[in-house]
């Protein structure tokens, strides 16, 4: 199970998060393809990119518009929680996923 981020899709990224995004932008490279050789050997990867979790580091200090612009950035509109984010690792790491490689 490899992580990478949200940051490595948004054109809004300032100068310093530039070794950030390209050790990501290489994760998620890995992660195209590496399961062309594990799968055959039983071994999936998956990557998961959580973006803005409603954890004390994301909220605290911030403005509720900066919170509500993360959220906005999302599909379902609000910050998830860890243990939802926690769910999709269990789900993408476990026996059930054998046929996902994201």
């Amino acid at each position: 199970m490899l992580f990478t981020s949200t940051l490595c899709k948004a054109s809004t990224v300032t100068p310093n998060y530039i070794a950030y995004c390209a050790t990501k932008g290489a994760i998620e490279q890995m992660t195209r393809v590496m399961p062309k050789d594990l799968a055959r050997k039983g071994i999936m990867v998956n990557c998961a990119a959580p973006g803005p979790t409603a954890t004390d580091f994301v909220l605290s200090g911030k403005p509720q518009n900066v919170i509500d612009m993360f959220a906005g950035a999302i599909p379902q509109t609000q910050l998830g929680n860890p243990e939802e984010v926690a769910g999709t690792v269990r789900f993408l790491s476990g026996p059930e996923s054998r046929w996902v490689s994201s």
